[in-house]
């Protein structure tokens, strides 16, 4: 049995797909704005609950020159204008102690990046804030491994969490996800997250920046789907060239109501045949 995880109107662990999507970086104020726009109509359309994602910094960047976003203070203020305009939880990372309580007086979710899945005292201060947590897998542990990360957060009296797949590390420069990690994670009682952007990322491939394979983005969520997840977790990009952070493998904005009419098929299947 999965835990329901209750984000403003969107129930994670509930009777239907969920969807955690945005661009990786809030680039600008009128950039998020439209994008949070273009997927709350999508969402709707396709009748799938969604939680609208982006980070105020990226800190986890392959070189020291690369965009990170607007900082703490203006990506809060963007993003609550998202939920005050739109009616849309939202979700962001968070990369150090520090920025917990800011962030929990806002956001709806605090993610803990894959990087930084094993900083014990980041874990348990998100924990701590009373906001949901989304517990990404770090692409250096097996999936069996996140037991413990969900341990650190239910030390701090929280059950309110996610633990999402993104990807293992696999030779240099490549990650592979292996579906049994599904699973596996499943087996914590939590809702799992199925993050098909970033598992198709190629971690500094480029020298300076990340390359990806956005052509893998929608069959690995299709296979996803079918081994049963609670949510997709999917970055996206009206114009993924020219994105300021992880262009490479983010998903085209107008690719998406195909994927999610795929998707929110097969996760039917899926619930009817358990």
């Amino acid at each position: 049995m999965v835990t329901q995880v209750k984000v403003g109107t969107v129930v994670f662990g509930g009777p239907c797909l969920a969807l955690i999507a945005g661009p990786c970086a809030i680039e600008s104020r009128d950039s998020c704005l439209r994008h949070a726009e273009k997927l709350a109509e999508i969402a709707r359309r396709a009748q799938v609950p969604l939680v609208f994602k982006s980070s105020f910094d990226k800190a986890n960047r392959t070189s020291h020159e690369a965009f990170r976003g607007v900082g703490l203070d203006r990506g809060l203020e963007i993003l609550s204008l998202v939920k005050s305009r739109l009616g849309l939880p939202v979700l962001t990372d968070v990369h150090e102690v520090a920025q917990v309580a800011a962030c929990a007086e806002i956001v709806d979710v605090l993610q803990i990046p894959a990087l930084l899945s094993r900083q014990t005292d980041l874990v348990i201060a998100a924990a701590q804030s009373g906001a949901a947590v989304n517990l990404k897998k770090g692409q250096f542990l097996a999936p069996a491994d996140m037991h413990a990360v969900v341990a650190k957060a239910e030390s701090a009296g929280n059950r309110r969490l996610l633990v999402t797949e993104r990807g293992f590390c696999f030779g240099y420069n490549n990650l592979v996800s292996d579906m049994r990690s599904l699973v596996v994670m499943r087996r914590f009682g939590y809702p799992v997250v199925f993050d098909a952007t970033h598992s198709v990322q190629l971690p500094g491939a480029a020298g300076k920046h990340s390359l990806g394979q956005r052509e893998f983005i929608a069959p690995l969520a299709r296979a996803a789907a079918a081994v049963g997840i609670d949510a997709l977790f999917i970055e996206v990009h009206e114009d993924p060239d020219r994105a300021l952070s992880d262009g490479p493998n983010a998903c085209p904005l107008d690719q998406l109501p195909a994927l999610l009419s795929d998707l929110t098929k097969i996760d039917e299947l899926v619930r009817r045949a358990c």
